[in-house]
């Protein structure tokens, strides 16, 4: 389904400019203001994160704050372990910031985002004034990319690998297929570092023209309160978005952090989580398979599972009375109100978790 959106509306509209979608709705809002307590399946950050080595690495840093940041070190480190030259690399306050930089600083006219995917990518182009058009992916299609669907026009496209929500992991070849002369290619591989041995990552990838890729340490490494991230692209496009940075955006503790994450013994111990959570993945898809009410997309890949399940408002709220927070799937383009997203934990707590769902299913008259 191929769907051309509405030019952006009034700036106090923000729901009718984004097609009834709250694209600012994010996992951490099911998890703060008064949700102390609750077991949060709602964040895809791994838990026990940030290691005490990587803690470690950056209290030390805390005593060079009285200088300006330095980012060369960590630039380089990001260079060698993708096997790029360093003017390929951009560091950023998290991908976050990437996006606005890539909405704001670079010559677009007909951007497309392919949903359902994190929604940051539109809420930038569309702050910059950008008029956004949509490709959403089905579920009879097991949300899979068909690179056809992709109108010749768009000059940047948007996709996640794997994509947030739904946890698909696309080829990396059917995704090269949407390169194209004068078009930005943008793939977001902000949980590529999740998936074992990194197959399908595009990062490193000199023979795509105009790729783009966002990586971050987030979600891996539990720094979403540091805001460290990067950007691999061709040097004139890097260029362009280095002009439009804030002079220092990348703080010494989080280009410290970004180094350490680099090494061989880190890159280790993060395959050696994928592996993990695979597994993990793997027991969360079974205990969901035994519910009836329940359909999950099972070609999940990610550290996050989709599952469609009937009122799913309702029993969201009955599982943060049991005390588990789910991510809501509506403010996604392309899903409606019968989705929730579910980040992996391990067993343990998804078994606790199946349980609750359980309960909660029974309460919502399933």
């Amino acid at each position: 389904m191929y769907r051309h959106a509405e030019h952006p509306e009034r700036p106090e509209d923000p729901e009718r400019r984004s097609g009834g979608h709250d694209l600012r709705h994010h996992g951490d809002a099911e998890v703060r203001d008064g949700a102390a307590g609750l077991i949060d399946l709602a964040v895809n950050v791994r838990t026990g994160t940030p290691p005490s080595w990587l803690r470690e690495r950056i209290t030390a840093s805390l005593g060079s704050l009285a200088a300006y940041p330095d980012g060369r070190a960590a630039r380089a480190a990001v260079a060698r372990r993708h096997g790029l030259p360093e003017d390929h690399v951009l560091l950023t306050a998290g991908a976050a910031e990437a996006f606005v930089l890539l909405a704001r600083a670079l010559p677009v006219r007909r951007p497309l985002v392919v949903h359902p995917q994190f929604t940051e990518p539109e809420a930038a182009l569309r702050d910059a004034g950008h008029a956004v058009e949509r490709l959403l992916l089905r579920e009879e299609d097991g949300f899979r990319l068909d690179p056809k669907a992709v109108p010749d026009e768009a000059d940047l496209v948007v996709i996640g690998n794997p994509t947030n929500p739904t946890s698909v992991l696309h080829a990396a070849e059917d995704i090269a297929l949407l390169a194209r002369p004068g078009r930005l290619l943008v793939v977001d591989e902000a949980f590529m570092d999740a998936v074992p041995g990194e197959r399908e990552a595009l990062a490193g990838r000199t023979d795509v023209p105009g790729l783009v890729v966002l990586r971050s340490l987030t979600k891996t490494w539990g720094l979403a309160g540091l805001r460290i991230g990067y950007v691999l692209a061709e040097p004139r496009t890097i260029t362009a978005l280095e002009r439009a940075q804030p002079l220092w955006p990348v703080s010494t503790p989080a280009l410290v952090a970004a180094e350490a994450c680099m090494g061989p013994t880190a890159l280790a111990e993060a395959e050696a989580a994928s592996l993990r959570i695979a597994a993990d993945r793997a027991h969360l898809l079974a205990g969901l398979a035994e519910f009836e009410e329940v359909r999950a997309v099972e070609t999940a890949e990610g550290p996050f599972v989709l599952v469609r399940v009937r009122r799913a408002a309702q029993v969201r709220e009955r599982l943060r009375l049991l005390g588990f927070a789910a991510r809501r799937g509506d403010t996604f383009p392309g899903l409606d109100d019968e989705w929730l997203r579910l980040a992996v934990r391990d067993r343990v707590t998804t078994n606790r978790f199946l349980q609750a769902l359980d309960q909660a299913l029974t309460m919502v008259g399933h």
